[in-house]
């Protein structure tokens, strides 16, 4: 048997949206498992160069976990990795590779967990993105990694938004790399009723911007939970983030726990390379939204 799974990247929190709202990039990692070829374990592309081959790897682990929890022993088997999705960036390469290792196992053993990438309505306890949420303890970047689009999360239940259609994002990845964990640790345990306040009201707001109405971003992405103390741990991501924002029509935000930012050129707008320049060795790459999740070749 052998089984290819894509998974794209993503860009959680998305401002305002703290812990809840997602957004699938049409930048996808693939991964190939033969069950018939000598076993092993090889990497491409992204962190290719320090990703382990002994099994240890977030894929094979993932597979490692559902194989165990269903009491079922995996086959032996040959795993090949492209990676495209920059590491530890804030782009979900964690969840992609959560999500790939739920898919593959379901294939592998014949589980059958893996044929609800559609319609997030038709999940159940044994989904792709219910699983996935578990192992990777952040339902955010799941959810649009196996449903695409735009997503929210709320107590574990999904709902899945078309993006606007005339939608235009570029990620502004750095060089300068920064864990979730830190990234989490630096947020305070308490927020002001008034912060709390201002995000419930431009969540609301970012969720017109993003399906019907772009030019209400520069507003909607504006965030007091989490963007400023994570701003503040990458000297290069804060000063990257207000040169972005002094330009007029490019909303940006931080993608997920950063260091990479998620710029929205509105219409007429680009941004221009020296925004670029200076310390963190930054990178453009205009994505289009992926309309849809992982996708499956067998």
């Amino acid at each position: 048997m052998r089984v290819t799974v894509r998974v794209p990247a993503t860009s959680a929190n998305l401002g305002p949206g703290f812990d809840t709202f997602g957004l699938a990039l049409d930048l996808c990692n693939e991964v190939t498992v033969d069950t018939d070829a000598s076993p092993g374990v090889r990497w491409e592309g992204e962190g290719a160069d320090e990703l382990p081959v002994d099994g240890s790897d977030l894929v094979s682990t993932t597979m490692a976990s559902i194989a165990t929890s269903m009491e079922m022993p995996l086959p032996p088997l040959a795993l090949h990795g492209v990676n495209r999705i920059p590491m530890a960036r804030g782009l979900g390469s964690s969840s992609a590779a959560t999500v790939a290792g739920v898919v593959l196992a379901s294939r592998v053993l014949d589980l059958g967990i893996d044929g609800w990438n559609i319609d997030p309505a038709k999940r159940d306890g044994l989904s792709v993105f219910m699983q996935a949420a578990q192992l990777a303890g952040h339902p955010d970047p799941a959810a649009p990694a196996t449903f695409g689009g735009l997503t929210i999360v709320v107590d574990g239940s999904v709902h899945r938004l078309e993006p606007h259609p005339e939608l235009r994002t570029v990620l502004l990845v750095p060089s300068v790399r920064l864990d979730t964990a830190s990234a989490r640790d630096a947020l305070p345990d308490r927020v002001p009723m008034a912060d709390a306040v201002f995000n419930l009201g431009h969540s609301a707001l970012l969720v017109e911007a993003l399906t019907n109405d772009p030019s209400l971003l520069q507003e909607a992405l504006h965030d007091r939970l989490h963007q400023d103390a994570r701003l503040d741990l990458v000297p290069e991501m804060a000063d990257q983030f207000d040169r972005i924002l002094a330009l007029r029509r490019v909303p940006v935000c931080v993608s997920g726990a950063g260091p990479s930012l998620l710029a929205f050129p509105l219409e007429g707008a680009e941004i221009p390379s020296e925004a670029l320049e200076g310390p963190g060795g930054w990178r453009a790459m205009p994505l289009a939204i992926r309309r849809e999740g992982f996708t499956v070749d067998a």
